[in-house]
């Protein structure tokens, strides 16, 4: 099978807000060509200060997005929506468009996918990688995406992974909707909850779930990942639901997320863009959630809730 790249040029300090408009256009998966932090990165990962010299010579004012869409669907309106969107948020942007094989999009991006340690305990493995440094004694969650979102590098995955880290206790039960890859739900589970339940509209994440799930060590009943919409496929409440998706779909989730919890839930969510970080809270607040931690990567915003408390103020992108 065959692909369409959609190869985005835009300037380096526009990367976060076009990502997000990226994310919102395809269901399939992006990938990020970001040099800015190359040298620093590169140490905080690998431990290493030797970089090939072709990265070296990239140009650091630019970044680069792909998008891949399967030959048989017309990129036109993607093409448009991105158009649109980044005018919209007056992002100069160059857009090209080229054929790649499926081979080439499900391997160009591992060139970039390194282990990345998060918050205190996790530590995140691409599966083709064996040599890597935990002299920490982190947890390992071992990790293949595919063509699922959720490689733990996006600030909004981080964001979720550490308030994970926080709030699952040993025997906690997690509900991750729209779950990718699956990386918050077997996160939870090497944090010690004692099952997680992830959901997702498409076949193909909810197939790659399963599989990092079994790589990871965790199966049926343990891990559950179920394909189709939250409210008619999930039964029972949880002590902790998770959601890394965009803001419109926060907003829209937040009157329905409620029957899913005990009454002493938490409720954590990110892929909030901070232009609408306020929008969100007023929307979770209206939906009788109060905000107990703002927590903030660039220009991305991570909310956990509880429903104990109705009242509402109004410093959300302030915290």
């Amino acid at each position: 099978m065959n692909w369409t790249e959609i190869s985005l040029e835009i300037n380096a300090d526009d990367i976060d807000k076009a990502a997000a408009i990226a994310n919102m256009t395809v269901p399939y998966g992006i990938y990020i060509e970001d040099y800015r932090n190359l040298e620093e990165e590169t140490w905080e990962i690998a431990n290493i200060d030797l970089i090939d010299e072709e990265l070296l010579k990239k140009d650091r004012t630019k970044g680069f997005i792909h998008i891949y869409i399967p030959e048989d669907e017309n990129p036109s309106e993607a093409v448009s929506y991105l158009s649109e969107r980044l005018k919209a948020e007056n992002i100069p942007n160059k857009i090209d468009l080229s054929v790649c094989k499926n081979e080439d999009w499900e391997n160009n991006w591992k060139e970039y996918f390194k282990p990345l340690k998060i918050g205190d305990k996790l530590l995140i493995r691409p599966l083709w990688i064996d040599d890597y440094d935990n002299s920490d004694n982190r947890a390992v969650l071992s990790i293949e995406p595919g063509l699922a979102f959720g490689t733990g590098g996006h600030n909004t995955t981080k964001l979720c992974l550490e308030a994970l880290e926080k709030y699952v206790k040993k025997g906690s039960s997690v509900l991750d909707t729209g779950c990718g890859s699956g990386i918050l739900s077997i996160a939870s589970l090497l944090f010690g909850a004692e099952k997680a339940v992830g959901v997702d509209i498409d076949e193909l994440a909810v197939k790659t779930a399963r599989e990092n799930g079994r790589v990871n060590g965790f199966t049926e009943p343990e891990f559950t990942v179920i394909c189709g919409n939250l409210a008619d496929k999930v039964t029972g409440k949880f002590d902790v639901v998770a959601a890394n998706i965009v803001a419109d779909v926060v907003m829209m989730f937040s009157s329905q997320v409620g029957a899913f919890m005990k009454d002493d839930a938490v409720f954590i969510t990110s892929g909030i863009i901070a232009p609408r970080a306020d929008e969100v809270k007023a929307k979770l607040c209206e939906n009788g959630f109060n905000i107990i931690e703002t927590r903030r990567d660039g220009d991305w915003y991570c909310f956990v809730c509880n429903r104990r408390c109705l009242l509402y103020t109004s410093d959300a992108a302030d915290d």
